[in-house]
């Protein structure tokens, strides 16, 4: 699990550099699919996962800023950067024993609803993908090589074989 969260967080500065060669109007032009704008939905992503992890799992009280107070690509890649520093370690020191353990969500109408740790880590593997995936159409839509998927290449693994 821990390699991808760590390959989401390649990905996801990858496409924060990305935007960087693209103009804020692209950035924040409305789109077909999911939350609609790159920008937003870079955003949507980090605050997903800060949400999660840090206010879910771990109950900490977080404060997420509105989307608003974040709206450029430098002040996304800022906010990722604080919210990765503190739940990194939480994703580092992960264990089985901690697999099981149950948190109990709110919902937007107020139900509670309990998740186990592991399903949710692995929502939020598959929710930054998906998003991903997203990011990827629209760049094609406009022209613009998307940031690559691959897992493969990245640096995540090690191989330890003396006969290669």
């Amino acid at each position: 699990m821990l390699k991808l969260f760590e390959y989401n967080w390649q990905v996801r500065k990858d496409w924060l550099d990305w935007c960087d060669t693209v103009s804020e109007e692209e950035l924040l032009k409305k789109r077909t699919g999911g939350i609609g704008y790159f920008l937003p939905t870079l955003y949507h992503i980090v605050a997903v996962e800060y949400g999660w992890i840090c206010g879910g799992i771990q109950e900490k009280a977080v404060e997420i800023p509105p989307f608003e107070k974040v709206a450029s690509v430098q002040q996304i890649k800022d906010f990722s950067a604080r919210c990765h520093e503190e739940l990194a370690p939480f994703v580092y020191d992960w264990n089985d024993s901690l697999e099981d353990r149950i948190m109990i969500d709110i919902t937007d109408e107020g139900e509670r609803e309990a998740h186990t740790y592991g399903e949710v880590m692995r929502h939020l593997i598959a929710h930054e993908i998906h998003h991903i995936g997203q990011l990827s159409v629209w760049a094609r839509e406009i022209g613009k090589k998307p940031v690559t998927a691959n897992l493969i290449g990245r640096g995540l693994f090690e191989i330890n074989n003396p006969n290669l």
